[in-house]
């Protein structure tokens, strides 16, 4: 087990100030990948890292992890560096691919990596934790996508860290096995455990995040609870089927977004009323439906605004 304890429980675990990194770039301007972030995690948080490709999530990733150096800014996770914290396996990473060997057995696999901590936790609950009780003699080769991603979280726990970084954990994954991994991680945040996890699956973080920060450009432009960010932008989403001569939705008013399904169009608005009104007067919709942002809109809505800027 892992028995270290925090000096002070009220400082923050992962405390980042103006963290930047740059990547040469051959004959042209450097390439920034982050831009001076200001970030602090606590314990017991389970924090989405959101943002479009590009944005800087896999370089803040890998600085927390040790795996790259920061241009300039600090870093201090349990108040000593990364590598350190690594070292101590206060930190576990669940990551999208690679590190498993494709002859061994889940278990086998499990047990070896176990060898490595001088404190691990048992093998039968981690397995357990991880659903793989049934897999177990399974090798790793013929294991699904999904199966190899509920290993890497296996192995991530053996450690007892203190703090958890996942890349995209639940690719591969069928809903089901998504439901029961987020389940486990809930179990890990009330125990304490500080969980940060990148997803493309903004419905997931809706629904397991208690804060979200969104990044873009190598910036954070939001930073807050699920609901807050999704009352960010002060708007409506709604949803309707249009005859087919209608003209383009982007032209109705206060329209601010458009997105296409079929026949179904989903416009975010600032004025529902009125967009509703001209929709059934004017524009013939049909099923009309209104609904509150849901996470996926505001992440439209707040990067299609920083692309403008």
């Amino acid at each position: 087990m892992n028995n270290s304890s925090h000096p002070n429980s009220a400082e923050p675990l992962v405390l980042i100030k103006g963290l930047s990194k740059e990547f040469p770039s051959a004959g042209q301007s450097p390439i920034h990948a982050l831009r001076g972030i200001d970030l602090s995690f606590n314990s017991g948080e389970i924090i989405g890292l959101l943002g479009p490709n590009g944005a800087g999530k896999t370089t803040l990733i890998d600085i927390i992890l040790g795996l790259t150096t920061p241009t300039s800014g600090s870093i201090s996770i349990f108040g000593t560096s990364p590598h350190s914290a690594v070292k101590d396996a206060r930190v576990g990473a669940v990551m999208q691919s690679g590190g498993l060997l494709p002859d061994m057995t889940v278990e086998s696999t499990v047990r070896m990596i176990a060898h490595t901590y001088q404190h691990p936790e048992p093998i039968e609950e981690i397995l357990e934790q991880a659903n793989l009780t049934e897999i177990r003699t399974r090798r790793v080769g013929k294991c699904s996508g999904g199966e190899q991603q509920r290993l890497r979280f296996a192995l991530a726990l053996l450690g007892n860290p203190d703090l958890i970084i996942l890349d995209e954990p639940t690719t591969g994954m069928d809903p089901s096995n998504r439901h029961l991994f987020w389940e486990a991680m809930q179990v890990q945040a009330e125990r304490g455990k500080t969980i940060v996890f990148a997803t493309h699956y903004l419905e997931e973080a809706q629904n397991f995040a208690h804060r979200i920060v969104f990044m873009s450009g190598g910036q954070i432009i939001a930073d807050g609870s699920t609901n807050s960010i999704c009352s960010m932008t002060d708007s409506h989403v709604i949803e309707c089927t249009l005859p087919a001569e209608t003209m383009p939705p982007e032209r109705f008013p206060g329209v601010i977004s458009v997105e296409r399904f079929g026949e179904s169009i989903k416009m975010s608005t600032k004025d529902s009323d009125a967009l509703a009104l001209f929709l059934l007067t004017k524009a013939g919709a049909r099923n009309l439906r209104i609904t509150s942002n849901s996470l996926e809109d505001t992440f439209i809505q707040l990067t299609q605004q920083e692309d403008k800027q």
